[in-house]
């Protein structure tokens, strides 16, 4: 039977929190099994008074969340107090299990009824603060798992909450935890800095299980991850052609921590890649570009390093080859999200919430649902092709499709000086015309189409339409793979 979680806090001021509450919880494949959660906007007309229906589903629910923001609500005729301090109030009298989450770090421009409220409640029970989605959704997901670890309801905690057998913390890296307190007290602002004792920066990150570091603690802060979790590493492998072939050029194994997991693996493809070095006419420094944006491959590598499942003995694997990059992730997609949602507008839903949080803050993820819209994003701008995302066999797979008609491709595929001279204008703007053709080249009709039909023979085109004018040639940005090959390693 699932528990009603009542979500309570200013509908205008906090509308998008309460909806990402709800969504979280419906969505996250531990919490659904437990929770549903009551919002008052989600209900249809009604002539019976918003009070007695608000209060009355508080009394019914198991969970009260309240979200207090800077506003306080509007105020009733009696004793000026609003929906959500009444809220609260019946919370407390009923004897509801309360979480209470304040938006902002500090309380200027906080309404003055607003204030008092939060201290009363602070007064009570431990609150917690929050500055965005991320923030809540982690800390919520905490206190529920808490609360049904303390009721005897989740008899296991979720891998990422749970302490590996034999840790301590003995076993975190103190050096590497004061350097993401001081990257995310930078970048996000974070109110913990490197001089913060180390019990309390991992109580704050929600790392502990009871006095022990949990498995996300060991595998973002961990001396030897590896020790606990073997197969907590990242294989990245380079081959010159577009087939899986022994032997392998060149082999890595990157293990230690994940941010040195993704760090190490991003070094690996960008150092395999072609680039260009431009001048410093266009700043102090020399601009690096890449063939594959950098910012698309530590997007792959990173999700796939927060978002992997941790239980399954393959490790991510990254494999360049001649036309793409492969990104390989044990786990699935959660069963709301399809690899076609990916390329939409869509909630993040982390695997591992405890290991997503430190990596949104030191920057290395947004944990905003828009990694992968990047991705596409990114690799349009730089005039490749989109991304494809796959699940093959219990593997998330991403790949990363390279200008595979490289200048050494080209040297192969015998073209005339016509030909390479419209292969230089098409792969700017995908595709041209006969007609086109011939003012590019300066070719007569009979000519272009000859020239053009051995661009298609060879794949590097194809006709679209039937002949005549609305015919037109499209650039293959990608080869035809034999599918069958594309496997793990």
């Amino acid at each position: 039977m699932t528990r009603t979680i009542f979500i309570s806090g200013v509908q205008k001021e906090l509308a998008r929190e309460r909806r990402v509450i709800r969504d979280f919880v419906r969505n996250d494949p531990l919490l659904r099994r437990y929770f549903d959660v009551f919002l008052f906007e989600d209900l249809p007309a009604s002539d019976r008074s918003a009070e007695d229906v608000y209060l009355e589903r508080v009394d019914r629910c198991r969970v009260y969340v309240g979200l207090f923001g800077k506003e306080y609500g509007a105020e009733d005729a009696d004793g000026g107090l609003s929906p959500t301090e009444k809220e609260f109030e019946r919370a407390t009298e009923k004897g509801k299990v309360r979480l209470v989450f304040v938006k902002g770090q500090d309380d200027r421009g906080r309404y003055p009824k607003m204030l008092k409220l939060i201290r009363r409640a602070g007064a009570q029970l431990i609150r917690r603060r929050f500055d965005d989605v991320t923030d809540l959704t982690s800390a919520l997901y905490t206190a529920l798992v808490e609360h049904l670890a303390e009721t005897g309801d989740l008899r296991t905690l979720p891998f990422d909450a749970a302490a590996p057998l034999g840790a301590s913390l003995e076993d975190i890296a103190t050096k590497k935890i004061r350097w993401f307190l001081d990257k995310a007290h930078e970048e996000r602002d974070y109110p913990l800095t490197g001089k913060t004792p180390i019990r309390k920066a991992l109580t704050h990150l929600n790392l502990l299980d009871g006095d022990k570091p949990n498995h996300a603690a060991i595998l973002l802060f961990g001396k030897t991850p590896q020790r606990f979790l073997p197969s907590a590493e990242v294989k990245c492998l380079h081959f010159h052609g577009n087939e899986i072939r022994k032997p392998i050029p060149s082999y890595q194994l990157y293990k230690g921590d994940v941010f040195e997991q993704v760090d190490e693996a991003v070094d690996f493809v960008m150092s395999k890649v072609a680039r260009r070095v431009g001048t410093r006419d266009e700043g102090p420094e020399a601009p690096v570009a890449y063939e594959l944006p950098k910012k698309t491959v530590a997007e792959a590598i990173v999700n796939a390093v927060a978002h992997r499942d941790y239980t399954s003995r393959a490790g991510v694997q990254v494999m360049l080859f001649a036309d793409r990059l492969e990104v390989w992730n044990p786990g699935e997609l959660p069963p709301d999200l399809t690899p076609a949602r990916l390329r939409e507008p869509h909630a993040s839903i982390p695997h591992n919430p405890l290991i997503a949080e430190p990596l949104y803050l030191a920057h290395y993820i947004e944990k905003a649902g828009t990694g992968t819209l990047d991705m596409v994003a990114q690799c349009r701008e730089a005039g490749l092709p989109e991304p494809d995302f796959e699940e093959r066999a219990g593997q998330f797979v991403v790949t990363l499709w390279r200008d595979w008609l490289t200048a050494e491709v080209l040297a192969g595929l015998d073209l005339n000086e016509r030909q390479k001279k419209a292969l230089a204008y098409i792969k700017i703007t995908g595709q041209f015309t006969n007609r086109e053709y011939q003012q590019i080249t300066g070719a007569i009709a009979r000519t272009a189409s000859r020239d053009l039909e051995g661009l298609v023979k060879k794949g590097i085109v194809r006709m679209v339409g039937t002949t005549g004018r609305n015919a037109y040639y499209v650039f293959e940005r990608k080869q035809d793979i034999n599918r069958t090959n594309r496997t793990s390693f």
